[in-house]
């Protein structure tokens, strides 16, 4: 077991020092948003979700209460049960309930996606060397960018905070260009949050994006149906 935990320590690697540069940006974003540079890190090692994180400091910033702010990770995060239920069919062993929900902790896009690519059967210690490495990039960085959001200028704060969006961008765009009901998604729910904030300022931010997603989601999913689209 020895061997798949430095195994998936190996494999986690790349994703660590990806996680390393994108949660420095959350972690200036979330200073800037009025946070301390503990309670970000704090953060980052509670959740491991950029987008629900990202969401989740605006609605703090806004004033926003604990149910908006539940329903908008709710909406934001539903996508890793459904990799956790996927990642489940390829366990080489029985994991025990307190495995199962160490593993489920720590499933991200990136994780997901180099778990489902390895051609052998899972096992917990594989999973875990990639889970602990991928975390301790992400959280290291967030406390990184949270300390350089206290010391340096607004101006160059700012100027950094975009990095978080430029690889929601990144996330988006590949996938995009092969898949037209992607870009709908991604072009409606942008233009029915900027819609949303001049005609009804009221909203918060935490339904605007639970909402949006809705709308946009349901809508690609009638306009490009999965099968239809492959075909």
């Amino acid at each position: 077991m020895r061997g798949h935990f430095w195994k998936g320590l190996l494999h986690g690697i790349p994703i660590a020092l990806g996680y390393l540069s994108v949660s420095f940006g959350f972690g200036i974003l979330a200073v800037r948003s009025g946070l301390a540079a503990w309670q970000a890190t704090l953060i980052s090692a509670a959740c491991v979700t950029s987008a629900g994180q990202v969401a989740g400091v605006e609605i703090l910033a806004a004033g926003g209460g604990l149910a908006e702010l539940a329903l908008v990770q709710l909406t934001v995060n539903l996508r890793y049960a459904l990799m956790s239920l996927s990642l489940s069919q390829k366990r080489a062993e029985s994991f025990t309930l307190p495995k199962r929900l160490l593993a489920s902790f720590g499933i991200t896009d990136e994780i997901f996606a180099v778990c489902a690519a390895e051609p052998v059967p899972l096992t917990f210690s594989y999973m875990a060397g990639v889970i602990l490495i991928s975390a301790a990039g992400w959280i290291v960085g967030t406390a990184l960018g949270a300390g350089a959001g206290e010391i340096l200028p607004e101006r160059i704060s700012a100027a950094l905070g975009i990095m978080l969006y430029g690889m929601f961008i990144a996330i988006v765009v590949p996938t995009a260009k092969r898949r037209r009901g992607v870009l709908f998604a991604a072009l409606a729910a942008a233009s029915l949050s900027v819609l949303a904030r001049i005609f009804i300022p009221s909203l918060s931010a935490g339904f605007s994006v639970i909402l949006c997603t809705l709308i946009a989601a349901s809508a690609a999913a009638l306009l490009f149906p999965k099968g239809g689209e492959d075909a």
